[in-house]
């Protein structure tokens, strides 16, 4: 079996993946926040995760992927007030979305996709801890956690104290003991979603969640947690002092989960997105206007811990690349794959290696190149193998090139009835009314290709 080694935000380093239980590998993805479409970077790191789990299941038997859905957060509630609709409708509205989108993109759901108002009791509960424990107190109606109390804080994103504050971006209120602390439970207005609590009728605060819903459906300590890079502070960071301090493991910052994995930003031709710049690339725009392969090896085409540019041209790149793969996976139509054959070595020690779908895709080439070359049933079953894997290479090569077209925008007669007048053309040595038909193909978005077996067409 091969070695995985993958990327330890905790201990900044390449470790060997060393499961807490080899039979059942636990795995944790911050998810959306559900109150407007997700863009390109929710989307990396939907992609990214679904790559990671599905090379886990192919080293171990069981594994548990949970990817949570934020269904209560300030900005959803201002959605609600700017809109005029319910939480509710807003919230079940965007997940379904995200969720659309994410299929087109060929991710496959979470084994557990929880929602955070499910699990109200247990962020009560887990606050309740750590007042108990001394690493949380109650002020003015909110509950905030006790920053100080917790000497290991930082030791996730390595920021300082002064890092620390300046990176919280929050106004310092009156009711905090120290400008580091963070809300844990809030008030909430009469108009606002509130639950009972000890604190009175509030909501919880942002990160409290992830903590909460990790815990009850994974158990702790759990193999691996992560998301973007951008969570890692302060959301992570204070996931790590919550759990660990709840549950009287705070001298041991793994105790919560060992390896942190976290997937780099995305940026539009080379600029940061956002809403000033009018930037923002969506996830489901993209997916209207290519094929949802083309845009996942996009994402796959940079190592996950690298800055992605989206640009036109990478999309472009990344449809030329399944073209060629495709076109292999065509010209072995008529082997038979042989299901008996390993996992291909060059694809899996590259993805073994932190995640490297660089190498990885450039192994694919290499092995659909070879196996044309050689028409070997083993060689055809890896490249399978390794599409699915990778989430590529799903669909029918015939369709995916245009040869097999059952859509109403293509009359299939006429193309056939132009196809035999310049066969007779050629025949004829009528190459002018050849070329011109050829043109006439071209305008009606056909490409065709003269094969020894005959005039195949396609739509472009």
């Amino acid at each position: 079996m091969a070695r995985l080694k993958l990327h330890n935000s905790l201990t900044r380093g390449k470790q060997d993946f060393e499961p807490i239980d080899p039979s059942h590998i636990r795995i944790y993805a911050c998810g959306p926040t559900v109150y407007s479409y997700a863009h390109i970077g929710n989307a990396r790191m939907a992609v990214v995760f679904d790559v990671l789990s599905n090379v886990l299941r192919t080293l171990y038997p069981r594994v548990t992927y949970v990817s949570n859905i934020t269904d209560i957060d300030d900005k959803i509630i201002a959605a609600s007030q700017k809109t005029g609709e319910t939480i509710d409708v807003i919230t079940k509205k965007y997940a379904d979305i995200y969720n659309a989108d994410m299929r087109s993109l060929g991710v496959q759901a979470p084994d557990i996709q929880p929602r955070a108002t499910d699990h109200i009791p247990h962020m009560i509960a887990l606050i309740e801890e750590l007042i108990e424990n001394n690493h949380a107190y109650a002020a003015d109606g909110h509950v905030l956690f006790d920053v100080p109390s917790f000497p290991a804080y930082g030791g996730l994103s390595g920021r300082n104290r002064d890092e620390q504050i300046a990176g919280a971006r929050v106004e310092v209120a009156s009711y905090k003991k120290d400008p580091a602390d963070f809300v844990l439970w809030k008030p909430s207005t009469d108009n606002e979603p509130r639950w009972d609590s000890p604190w009175g009728f509030g909501r919880p605060g942002w990160h409290i969640e992830c903590s909460a819903m990790a815990a009850e459906h994974l158990g702790l300590p759990f193999d691996i947690h992560g998301g973007g890079a951008d969570l890692k502070f302060p959301h992570h960071e204070n996931e790590i002092a919550q759990s660990c301090c709840a549950h009287g493991d705070k001298e041991d910052l793994s105790s919560f989960a060992k390896y942190w994995v976290h997937n780099g930003f995305v940026t539009v031709n080379g600029e940061k997105m956002s809403k000033s710049l009018g930037n923002v690339t969506l996830a489901h725009d993209l997916v209207k206007d290519h094929a949802g392969e083309t845009l996942r090896l996009t994402l796959l085409f940079a190592h996950y811990r690298q800055p992605l540019d989206w640009t036109e041209k990478s999309i472009t790149q990344s449809k030329k690349t399944l073209d060629r793969l495709y076109q292999n996976l065509r010209d072995v139509a008529d082997v038979t794959a042989d299901d008996t054959a390993e996992f291909p070595p060059s694809v899996m020690d590259a993805l073994c290696d932190d995640l490297n779908t660089p190498k990885a895709i450039a192994a694919l080439l290499a092995l659909a190149k070879e196996a044309v070359e050689t028409q070997s049933p083993a060689l055809k079953a890896q490249i399978i193998a390794a599409g699915n894997v990778l989430g590529l290479l799903r669909q029918n090569p015939e369709e995916w090139l245009g040869y097999a077209v059952s859509d109403d925008s293509v009359d299939a007669t006429k193309i056939e009835y132009l196809l035999q007048q310049r066969t007779e053309a050629r025949t004829n040595n009528d190459y002018a009314r050849s070329d011109e038909i050829r043109d006439e193909l071209t305008a009606m978005g056909i490409a065709i290709e003269d094969t020894a077996e005959g005039t195949l067409w396609k739509k472009i």
